[in-house]
């Protein structure tokens, strides 16, 4: 995401510190964060159990520090970890460390401060399975992934990808006043969250990380293998990172189908007609949606397309910009359905007449050739 992230000053103390945390990158992770606290309490409104507004508000206030704190850690000893290849690629050489804004001491050290603060703030505020979650993805990014994976296998991205799906368990788990672990080894709390749904919310993020983040190293292959760094596209070739990535849009258009099940959300399979029924087919059909649309992108990527000024295989990046918009739009419309059904179906409505109305308009049959055809001035 830093390809298109506008730039933080960093040459600044400040800016430097904060670019270590890589902000842009934290924000989309926190919309599906933030999204699976909404959810879980929308859910329990229809469930009979209250909506307390400023409740909810502080529960995601509560998950957004936490999160930005642990994230933000675990990329700023990220930065410190690759220190020694970041100045052979184009969208890191500029990053604070290599620029010699701040040294690699201090990224260390202000990545493992923010790690603890954010994970004792999580189990003071909320409780300790949302701050479990945050302490095992700030280890599994930076031990799992960062100095393991990331420069041993071409599937860096795919095993790495556990770490950055992990949000909507963080926030479910904060959400959800009832989770508590009787010991620091009680896996049986943190795995369950009571729900089906936070689990379907993490497939989501794990299925769509390769494909985002190949579409990005389809263009950036000779900087990769400069880095030493095995990416896909660098070891197996273009085509064959194509391939895997329709793979992975096609698993996420299959798994929109399991959100059609009430019991996934937590509402009991009821007469066809009731809330959770009406709530789950509603956000199947945009997640169909969605689905059809990101997957359309991945396969209008043409590796022989000629290059931007910027080096970029421009369909390539289309499907980049494309999968940002096409997550973040997953995990909001999930929340405006859980709020109603009704919105939901109203504006899947509105958006299919559009689409209808854009191919009709672009249809030659419908076309008026006003060259052919010139209009008779009423002077003549």
């Amino acid at each position: 995401m830093a390809e298109v992230a506008p730039e933080i000053d960093s040459t600044s103390t400040l800016g430097a510190l904060v670019a270590l945390t890589k902000p842009v990158v934290i924000s989309l992770l926190q919309v599906t964060a933030l999204s699976a606290v909404l959810i879980h309490d929308l859910i329990q409104y229809h469930l009979g159990n209250g909506f307390d507004i400023m409740a909810t508000m502080w529960t995601c206030f509560v998950v957004f520090i936490g999160g930005f704190l642990t994230a933000g850690g675990a990329n700023s000893i990220n930065m410190w970890f690759d220190a020694d290849i970041d100045p052979f690629m184009g969208r890191t050489a500029e990053r604070p460390v290599p620029s010699g804004n701040v040294t690699a001491r201090t990224a260390l050290l202000l990545g493992i401060f923010l790690a603890i603060i954010g994970t004792i703030w999580l189990i003071e505020m909320a409780n300790e399975v949302a701050a479990f979650w945050a302490a095992f993805s700030v280890l599994f990014y930076v031990i799992i992934y960062t100095m393991w994976l990331k420069r041993r296998t071409s599937q860096n991205i795919v095993i790495g990808g556990i770490a950055g799906s992990t949000p909507p368990l963080i926030g479910w788990a904060a959400a959800n006043d009832t989770l508590s672990m009787s010991h620091a080894l009680d896996f049986g709390a943190v795995l369950n969250l009571g729900a089906a749904l936070p689990w379907l919310m993490f497939m989501l993020i794990f299925l769509w990380t390769p494909p985002h983040f190949w579409a990005l190293a389809l263009f950036r292959d000779r900087e990769y293998s400069e880095a030493n760094v095995p990416m896909l596209p660098s070891v197996k070739g273009g085509k064959h990172t194509i391939s895997e990535m329709r793979v992975y849009t096609a698993l996420l258009i299959g798994i929109s189908a399991i959100f059609i099940d009430p019991i996934m959300w937590g509402f009991p399979r009821e007469d066809v007609w009731s809330t959770g029924w009406a709530i789950s087919t509603t956000y199947f059909a945009w997640a169909l949606l969605l689905g059809v649309w990101y997957n359309q992108s991945v396969l209008n990527i043409n590796l022989r397309e000629p290059r931007d000024d910027k080096g970029r295989i421009p369909s390539a990046f289309s499907s980049f910009m494309i999968s940002m918009k096409y997550l973040a739009l997953l995990f909001v419309t999930m929340v405006m359905v859980a709020a109603s059904f009704y919105v939901g179906l109203i504006t899947i409505a509105g958006v299919a007449m559009l689409e209808v109305y854009r191919h009709w308009k672009n249809d030659p049959k419908n076309m008026i050739d006003t060259e052919l055809k010139p209009v008779a001035s009423i002077t003549e």
